[in-house]
């Protein structure tokens, strides 16, 4: 697969919590963390999910990989409806599309050595021959990620947060997957370290062919390796549109508030910064209309509407904003 062809389209996701102790216990509460979300992505592209704590984009990846069952929607992975699939027939799909999770420290188990934490991957799935295959494959994922043969038999406790989200890379590389979700890859590195990590993600997709969905909060990492940006809110989706576009001329408030907190370098970009009055609501009772507009500067009472659809507003640009006249 190619171009433009799709490798995943997600239509109409949604993945509701039920909320089973404290107040809202027994009556029927839901957490609506994903609500009505849809978006491609052609293979060979990397789209970057961006939003603020709490917006949904996570739990967009877990329900993705099928790690959380989703409540509505379809997920099209190459055609296949995988949202609808019963665990036993997904062992294929979880070879084909692989996670990179967020901590390192966390997701590499203590008690392994690389060697076993980079394999087994290879086990699970039965492809990796014998034992000396398997090392040699792994030795093979070491050097493509920038770790050597020395490392296999150290524990992860040995290495820099870097090196060690360098293992969890090797590890998702393992089975040759043709789509990688990466969950925040870089937010619990050093700032010195973040721009290594994602320029070996950058090099890994041009190299492999890989289709990256890429989460994270910071929008200048985002630009940098995205071919497309989707922008979320409170588990909605505010503005979707090409990276570059998006960063030039966003057309939501909530996206223009995101980039004014980015730290640009160049004073001829320096732009006023919009600091958003008060929290993101909660998602057990979300405001109506555009979920947005208890924090929006320019909200109108027609806000409170129906909830606004994504319409295209330049070529390839959609917003879910009823406005035109502010951005």
């Amino acid at each position: 697969m190619s171009g433009d062809v799709p490798l995943l389209e997600v239509r109409g996701l949604r993945k509701w919590f039920d909320v089973e102790r404290g107040f809202f216990a027994g009556g029927g509460a839901h957490v609506k963390a994903v609500d009505d979300v849809s978006f491609a992505i052609p293979a060979g592209q990397v789209l970057g999910l961006v939003g603020e704590s709490g917006s949904g984009k996570t739990t967009v990846g877990r329900t993705i990989l099928r790690l959380y069952d989703p409540t509505a929607g379809a997920i099209l992975f190459k055609g296949t409806d995988i949202a609808t699939l019963v665990p036993s027939a997904l062992t294929h799909f979880r070879r084909q599309a692989q996670p990179i999770f967020q901590d390192p420290v966390a997701s590499l188990n203590p008690r392994m050595r690389v060697e076993d934490i980079v394999a087994e991957p290879l086990i699970v799935h039965g492809v990796g021959g014998n034992r000396t295959r398997r090392r040699e494959r792994v030795a093979e994922l070491l050097g493509l990620v920038g770790l050597s043969v020395e490392h296999m038999g150290r524990y992860p406790h040995e290495f820099s947060g870097g090196q060690r989200q360098r293992i969890g890379i090797a590890r998702a590389l393992a089975v040759r997957p043709e789509f990688i979700v990466a969950d925040e890859p870089v937010s619990s590195l050093d700032v010195s370290i973040q721009a290594q990590v994602v320029n070996l993600l950058y090099s890994l997709k041009q190299k492999l062919g890989l289709t990256l969905l890429f989460i994270a909060h910071d929008l200048a990492v985002v630009e940098y390796i995205s071919d497309r940006i989707v922008v979320m809110y409170l588990g909605r989706i505010m503005e979707d549109a090409p990276a570059k576009a998006l960063v030039r001329a966003p057309k939501h408030p909530y996206t223009e508030a995101l980039l004014s907190a980015v730290p640009v370098p160049d004073p001829d970009r320096k732009g006023r910064r919009i600091v958003l009055q008060g929290d993101i609501p909660s998602p057990i009772n979300p405001p109506s209309g555009c979920v947005f507009r208890t924090r929006c500067p320019y909200a109108l009472p027609g806000c409170a509407g129906p909830v606004p659809e994504l319409r295209q507003v330049a070529p390839n640009h959609r917003t879910a904003c009823i406005r035109d006249d502010i951005l």
